[in-house]
């Protein structure tokens, strides 16, 4: 009986160990994805702002709301 308890507690706390293990690298990958994630806006927020930096007037005017014909 006594040898069984201790398989228990064994198998229980080796378990209990895993699950811990299993627990903490989920949320080591969820913060690594996290990161990944706020990178790639951030890589594509400067792509933008370097795209739209760049723009020739031409491609400004073209992007513009306001109607030049009426203003002759």
């Amino acid at each position: 009986m006594k040898k069984q308890q201790q398989d228990s507690s064994l198998k229980d706390r080796l378990n209990s160990d895993l699950l811990e293990k299993l627990q903490q690298t989920k949320l080591e990958l969820k913060e690594v994805e996290k990161k990944k994630l706020e990178e790639e806006e951030a890589r594509k927020r400067e792509e933008r702002r370097l795209r739209e930096k760049n723009k020739s007037f031409e491609e400004l005017l073209n992007e513009s709301n306001l109607d030049w014909k009426s203003y002759k």
